[in-house]
């Protein structure tokens, strides 16, 4: 799995000219989910992000979580974070997981972020979604199962 966590101040996503999901402070997270990704992935990877502490304390150090500000979780499903542009200039999407597979493993991800109490709203898998954010920072973190071995 891939993820791409964005701090925001908003964001919201829009299918079809209705927004489906819509948060204020917290974390947009861009989640690609790839052909060997496991439910234990899944599990580390969002006990990780849901500890990140990278919101400021009263002295404007990054030492707080999501949950000590109170934040929310916005997650929208990207399998284009497993583009190969090694041949050529159009991407592959081959190590992308195949759409059931991901689509699976996505909702999995979502059930172990919503353990947490932390308010979690969604894209919708394989529509064509409108993402709007108002990065805070901007602070970006990249995690993926490299982290777990």
């Amino acid at each position: 799995m891939k993820l791409v966590i964005q701090r925001v101040t908003k964001a919201s996503v829009t299918v079809d000219n209705n927004v489906v999901g819509k948060i204020g402070k917290g974390f947009l997270v861009l989640v690609g989910v790839g052909q060997g990704d496991t439910e234990e992935m899944a599990s580390k990877l969002a006990q990780k992000m849901l500890k990140l502490r990278i919101f400021e304390d009263e002295n404007g150090k990054t030492n707080l979580s999501l949950s000590d500000v109170g934040g929310e979780l916005l997650l929208i499903s990207q399998f284009t974070l497993y583009a190969d542009c090694s041949h050529g200039n159009r991407p592959s999407f081959i190590n992308a997981g195949g759409p059931e597979f991901a689509n699976n493993l996505y909702e999995y991800f979502i059930n172990e972020c919503k353990k947490s109490g932390i308010h979690c709203e969604k894209g919708i898998f394989g529509a064509d979604m409108k993402v709007e954010l108002l990065n805070d920072g901007p602070f970006t973190i990249l995690l993926d199962d490299s982290i777990l071995k």
